[in-house]
């Protein structure tokens, strides 16, 4: 069976928690999953398919606990062969351009890496959604069929 990597960054936890409601959806689908909240480049080898949830801090950065990893990305440049990803960006729309910096970053490098997207990122504003892990399920749920 193959495993789909829930990939986290989050400062205060809401990313994590909505991780953590999407990999329990998976596992009502009978989906095997494993949320990272702490990955290794090794991490990503290890699953079939990406999912990366992630807040966005300052002006527009991606959460401390992803920036080395995000950075060994880059760095190391894998080929990610047209493993399929997909990306939750949460943010605040009031912060003008910066607003889901990070998800948009991420998804600018799984692309650059050779990942294959599977849908466009998507942007939860915290200005109009209090319940995200909501939202980021129902979405999750439709892409089941292109998460392998």
């Amino acid at each position: 069976m193959s495993k789909i990597g829930i990939f986290v960054g989050s400062v205060y936890g809401n990313a994590q928690h909505v991780a953590e409601e999407v990999g329990a959806m998976l596992s009502e689908h009978g989906r095997e999953s494993e949320v990272f909240t702490d990955p290794t480049l090794n991490d990503v080898s290890q699953v079939s398919s990406l999912l990366f949830i992630s807040s966005t801090t300052g002006q527009g950065d991606i959460p401390p606990n992803l920036e080395f990893f995000i950075d060994d990305l880059k760095d190391e440049s894998p080929n990610m062969g047209q493993r399929p990803f997909a990306v939750v960006g949460l943010g605040d729309s009031s912060y003008g351009e910066t607003y889901c910096g990070a998800g948009r970053q991420i998804f600018e490098l799984l692309t650059q890496l050779q990942g294959k997207p599977i849908t466009t990122l998507l942007q939860i504003d915290a200005c109009e959604t209090l319940e995200p892990e909501d939202e980021v399920v129902k979405w999750a749920e439709k892409l089941l069929p292109d998460l392998q």
